[in-house]
């Protein structure tokens, strides 16, 4: 089956057959070792694109440049202080224009409407680097990671997402998991599995039920045996520091630790994470937090330092299905 996603814009991994998400990561792997060989194409020479930044960040930003500009685009980046949009300009108008000067629009912000909305005025793809309820690109780079870390076909491959079940990364996963017919789990508190939203909850089921895949809730130590990936994310950003005590203690026995890593009997099983992580306490916020009682790390030192971790590996491959999804939709 021949795959062409030019002009296509990517803002969910359940827009995307298997086949075309196959397609982004096999070209991913072969610029991946282009570029490991030296050779650059420049498949994307005179080209334009733009990144709409309403949320920090370093891994993002520096993947799609540096993705961007070796195969020979121009990038512009545009934070919320050096842009009109939404301020003195409508998000439609913005994207109008935008799409007259840019052949991309990359955005990483809030609300999955506003990169939705972007996608539909632009007239050119818009790429979704990061909204409150997904993170497509990240999910891309770490089927790679999978891909390079565990000699099984995506499909065999089970993933354990560990504590916020209910955050952005946790529901990119089951996106992924649904679409290639893996089996994720979500392990997590019941208060919070709760708030699951119901909607995305069935429409993942669809999809499962079409690929093979297998979605599991559960609060139950025994859903991470046969796991070959455990994953987590942080349980408190910046400006959520109010909540963080209670946070703690309902996450804090779904934290990574040597403990839950050998539950799951696999002695090849690799851990996970999208970075930033609270791992040990070199970061001013969990000095902070630890000052007053409260050990806000996801996952231990022993855990991010060990064999198993491949967080870095995971890293770098955001840049290469970055340049993998830019070159497909663009060049």
């Amino acid at each position: 089956m021949s795959v062409n996603l030019k002009g296509r814009s990517f803002l969910t991994l359940m827009d995307f057959t298997p086949q075309e998400i196959r397609y982004m990561l096999d070209l991913a792997h072969d610029l991946k070792a282009k570029k490991r060989a030296g050779i650059y194409n420049y498949l994307l020479k005179g080209k334009n694109i733009v990144l709409l930044f309403e949320k920090t960040s370093t891994r993002t930003r520096c993947a799609f440049e540096v993705a961007a500009l070796e195969e020979g685009a121009h990038v512009t980046f545009l934070d919320s202080g050096s842009s009109q949009m939404g301020k003195k300009e409508s998000l439609e108008d913005t994207a109008k224009v935008l799409g007259r000067f840019y052949d991309g629009i990359e955005y990483r912000g809030y609300k999955q409407e506003v990169v939705e909305d972007l996608a539909k005025y632009a007239g050119v793809p818009v790429w979704n680097g990061l909204t409150d309820v997904d993170h497509p690109t990240q999910i891309l780079a770490d089927l790679l990671t999978i891909e390079e870390h565990i000699a099984k076909p995506l499909n065999k491959v089970k993933v354990v997402f560990a504590g916020d079940i209910r955050n952005n990364m946790s529901y990119a996963w089951m996106f992924g998991c649904a679409k290639m017919g893996m089996h994720f789990v979500a392990f997590g508190p019941k208060e919070l599995q709760e708030q699951l939203d119901k909607d995305t909850l069935k429409r993942v089921q669809e999809v499962a039920d079409y690929t093979g895949a297998t979605i599991e809730i559960s609060d139950s130590i025994e859903a991470v045996k046969g796991a070959d990936v455990i994953y987590t994310d942080i349980w408190a950003s910046m400006g959520e520091e109010a909540q963080i005590p209670e946070r703690v203690k309902l996450l804090t026995p779904y934290k990574v630790t040597m403990d839950l890593i050998k539950a799951t009997e696999n002695n090849d099983v690799i851990f996970m994470h999208c970075l930033p992580s609270f791992h040990d306490f070199e970061t001013k916020m969990a000095k902070e937090q630890m000052a007053l009682g409260f050990d806000i790390r996801e996952v231990t030192d022993e855990v991010f330092r060990s064999r198993h971790s491949v967080v870095f590996d995971e890293a770098e491959n955001r840049m290469h299905t970055i340049k993998a999804v830019i070159v497909a939709t663009i060049a």
